[in-house]
């Protein structure tokens, strides 16, 4: 998930200079039988070297096979070896245990393990290994600035497999490919004592050896764990429903910045909460830089952003689309990205007044993956970000602000941890409202 700002909006920005409470039942991901392998839960531990740039170690996952079809391997996919070459792997797998490893696939951003037996309906298995991970250059959700390191998606994690079979797509750099289940991580990160590890989920440090500190972080019900390292400066509030937010600025970043972007986090997640359900994670990490060549990039209860409420605000809504409620962000971006700068308009008071949609071609339509995305790249963010959000808008007024109110609040509920369709938000919408929304879809080009 790269979350990009609208190309005018960055032009925008270049300008410019530990309890967990389920607010919701996540009735869907209880009752999945079709997504596998489910109900993940990671145990890392790592190792880093003085700068934070390279960390080494051990990984186990655990899972079940929710499908009737058994489950005779599973795939873990490498996303940040797609910022390096197969000889040049920044993310190494070795001396997998619970499975036999195959050579990997898809730019060696997947890996075939072979369980030694299928795994039937109900059934649980493991697999473990060495994991070894070197942070390559340049600023990115993957990369450093100088002295501080963004590491994103570096954590290998199960594919899925659905009625569609394994979803082994490729890395995008335009967009996202990530789609993962709700998981649990444990992650215990060994470091410096000079720099700090902001991360997803509730971290609590505790003294290693002579000169280091051991991170404990501890998510629950997760789609992915991220952490940057770096001697950050921090600034700390609590919002007024009780979040904690952790604001970790690079030295470059004013004060100045960095308490409004604290004010902006506390009220964007307020905000979002009161609209889609309370906040579940307790506290959320925001780690600024204004070197990212995007916007902003979101995991759960951690971003990267630069100084800009409008990015913050829209990344800490991804918290809700695709991190509680998850979707198939390669081949249904709209379904988050829409999603989030719809609710990022709502913060801001914004009624998507001269909302205009010009299609360019008949092959254009809101709900193609990335794969059209990637060949059609200048379009991307016009049609997704754009007329995503305001296809949105456009609901509103046809169903009455009320309607579409609700609809989004009992949808985020109906899937709290589960995964989102285009088809399963059509049928809500349609239950919504007495209006027939047929040719509203197809007006709109909402395939699915």
């Amino acid at each position: 998930m790269m979350r990009r700002l609208a190309p005018a909006l960055l032009a925008i920005i270049a300008s410019m200079t530990a309890g967990i409470a389920v607010p919701a039942t996540p009735a869907q991901a209880a009752t999945d039988a079709t997504r596998t392998p489910a109900t993940p839960a990671y145990t890392i531990s790592l190792t880093s070297n003085s700068t934070g740039g390279v960390w080494t170690g051990h990984e186990s996952v655990t899972f079940t096979n929710a499908s009737a079809v058994a489950l005779s391997e599973v795939y873990l996919r490498l996303w940040d070896n797609a910022h390096g070459t197969c000889t040049t792997l920044p993310i190494k797998v070795t001396n997998v245990a619970g499975g036999t490893a195959a050579s990997p696939e898809v730019a060696c951003t997947a890996l075939k393990i072979t369980l030694p037996a299928p795994l039937a309906q109900g059934a649980s298995g493991t697999v473990g290994f060495d994991l070894s991970i070197t942070v390559t250059d340049g600023i990115d959700r993957f990369g450093h600035d100088g002295s501080y390191y963004f590491i994103g998606n570096a954590i290998p994690v199960l594919a899925i497999r659905d009625e569609k079979g394994w979803h082994l797509d490729p890395y995008t750099n335009n967009g996202e490919s990530f789609y993962a289940l709700a998981s649990d991580y444990t992650v215990t990160l060994d470091h410096p004592s000079t720099i700090s590890v902001p991360a997803t989920g509730a971290s609590t440090d505790t003294a290693g050896t002579s000169g280091r500190t051991v991170t404990k972080a501890v998510g629950k019900q997760v789609r992915e764990f991220a952490w940057a390292a770096g001697p950050f400066k921090l600034i700390t509030g609590t919002s007024s429903g009780g979040v904690k937010v952790n604001v970790y600025s690079v030295s470059s970043i004013s004060a100045t910045s960095a308490n409004s972007m604290l004010t902006t986090a506390k009220g964007a997640l307020d905000a979002h909460s009161s609209r889609f359900g309370a906040y579940p994670y307790g506290e959320a990490d925001v780690v600024l830089d204004n070197g990212y060549w995007f916007g902003g990039m979101e995991y759960p209860g951690f971003v990267l952003d630069v100084i800009s409420t409008t990015a913050l605000a829209h990344e800490l809504a991804h918290q809700w689309f695709y991190g509680i409620v998850g979707d198939d962000e390669y081949n249904t971006p709209w379904l988050d990205e829409g999603f989030t700068d719809y609710a990022t308009d709502l913060y801001f008071n914004k009624t998507g007044t001269g909302c205009g949609i010009t299609w360019q071609s008949s092959a254009e339509k809101l709900t193609n993956s990335m794969a059209y995305w990637d060949a059609h790249s200048s379009r991307y963010s016009t049609v997704i970000y754009g007329y995503g959000k305001c296809t949105l808008h456009d609901l509103r007024r046809l169903i009455g602000t009320t309607a579409m109110t609700n609809l989004l609040k009992s949808y985020a509920a109906g899937h709290w941890y589960g995964v989102s369709t285009v088809a399963d938000f059509k049928a809500a919408a349609q239950a919504a409202t007495t209006t027939d929304l047929t040719s509203f879809w197809t007006a709109h080009r909402v395939e699915g």
